[in-house]
């Protein structure tokens, strides 16, 4: 019996296939995805001037597909990847299940108690980051505390939004998108703020040395949160969410970390 190689778009669909088998999930292409849940507009007025020097914008005649396949958010062939719709995607839980956020504000101590505000964040990388951070600032209390010289006080909030913010992006990037259609969790409780994420230490990095170690399970995602500005600089997640606790004067953050899961636990100040 005679084999035939496959033809035409069978063949190139096969060809990149084998291509992106073995390459990271936020590398390879969506299945259910096309270019027309990508939101374009966003991609040209914020993800590709958060890559690109302005001076190199004006004179960018590229069609808009070869700057999509430049940034790896679709294949060569056009076919949008994971990364594409998780950071530009019109709708990313659409295609990945598990790529939302769940805020849950508890009026108490413990999942027992009344809840007081709860929202679904099912936007792009980019949506949510905007939405998330209006959301914590908004659910944050403030002190007053005396401050530097006579007579001065000091208004600090009950958690600060550094640690928040950074806590928050840090599970957005880590969490294993493929093997769970679980969402990032924040539960808010009067005395805490536990964000958890599916999917537990990646690589190197293990329960015992994940404050010294980085390895990433999602680069393409992470290199693009420091281009739009959400990570600061890459392996100090850990190290800026210490300082910016230790620095308002609150508890040391808590780690709680298995197979499958991270856990942080903020608690608020005395």
């Amino acid at each position: 019996m005679t084999t035939h190689e496959p033809a035409g778009d069978e063949q190139r669909l096969v060809a990149e296939i084998r291509r992106f088998a073995a390459a990271p999930f936020d590398a390879r292409p969506a299945p259910t995805a096309d270019i027309d849940d990508l939101d374009l507009r966003l991609f040209h007025t914020t993800y590709l001037p958060s890559f690109v020097a302005p001076e190199s914008l004006e004179d960018n005649r590229r069609p808009v597909e070869t700057d999509l396949a430049w940034l790896r958010l679709v294949t060569p062939a056009a076919a949008p990847t994971n990364l594409g719709v998780l950071t530009i995607g019109k709708d990313p839980s659409a295609h990945v299940p598990g790529a939302y956020v769940q805020f849950v504000r508890y009026q108490g101590l413990d999942l027992g108690a009344p809840v007081g505000d709860q929202h679904e964040l099912r936007g792009n990388l980019v949506g949510t980051a905007t939405r998330l951070g209006a959301l914590l600032s908004a659910n944050l209390r403030t002190k007053l505390t005396e401050g530097e010289g006579l007579f001065r006080e000091e208004t600090l909030p009950d958690y600060p939004l550094e640690a928040l913010r950074e806590t928050c992006m840090n599970a957005l990037m880590h969490r294993d998108y493929e093997r769970s259609n679980a969402p990032v969790r924040i539960a808010w409780f009067d005395d805490r703020i536990e964000v958890t994420n599916p999917g537990g230490p990646y690589g190197q990095v293990r329960a015992d040395n994940f404050d010294r170690v980085s390895d990433y399970r999602n680069p393409g995602l992470a290199r693009a949160m420091k281009a739009l500005g959400y990570v600061n600089r890459f392996g100090r997640g850990i190290w800026r969410i210490r300082t910016a606790m230790a620095r308002a004067g609150s508890p040391v953050p808590e780690f709680h970390i298995d197979e499958t899961s991270w856990c942080v636990v903020l608690r608020k100040w005395p």
